[in-house]
């Protein structure tokens, strides 16, 4: 797994020579409560906010690996999150997305063996549709500066009429 391989493809963790090792020692859950996803209306990108209508905090499962800095000679961590197809809410903004695993599927995401393709296919499915909720929020989150509650809060209709999103 390199640095710039943030997500892996759940179809292809077998196949994939950087995955494999990973795959089988070092699977990891990254706590979440919610991602972006950004959707295209012609050249515009609208950044979205989904996360599990209960508001609930969750996991994607993910692969880790440790690199040594070639430049300092330190430790650097890195970790992949697996993705899978898009489920019919998602799928209107993007075709793909993040695993979103709940306390149990999790455990099993870090106990079980997963060299058996079916049983990946199984584990690795999208969430579905109804446990869900995709708004649009502000364009501040284009910027990794911005860290700020704005950055999750939905979009009014009366700024979206306007064109306005509010300024930081």
């Amino acid at each position: 797994m390199g640095q710039r391989m943030i997500n892996a493809r759940s179809e292809t963790l077998l196949e994939k020579p950087s995955f494999k090792q990973a795959l089988q020692k070092r699977r990891c859950l990254i706590p979440a409560n919610g991602f972006y996803e950004w959707q295209r209306d012609g050249k515009r990108k609208i950044p979205m906010w989904i996360q599990l209508k209960t508001r609930q905090p969750f996991a994607f499962p993910g692969l880790w690996d440790c690199w040594i800095d070639q430049e300092n000679g330190k430790k650097l961590y890195s970790f992949t999150i697996i993705t899978t197809r898009a489920n019919a809410l998602l799928s209107r903004i993007h075709d793909r997305m993040p695993v979103i695993y709940d306390r149990e599927m999790g455990r099993s995401w870090l106990e079980e063996p997963v060299s058996d393709p079916l049983v990946l296919s199984l584990i690795l499915q999208p969430v579905p549709s109804e446990r869900l909720e995709a708004y649009e929020v502000s364009t501040l989150v284009n910027s990794p500066e911005n860290d700020s509650p704005e950055c999750v809060r939905r979009v009014s209709q009366n700024e979206k009429r306007k064109g306005q999103l509010p300024l930081m």
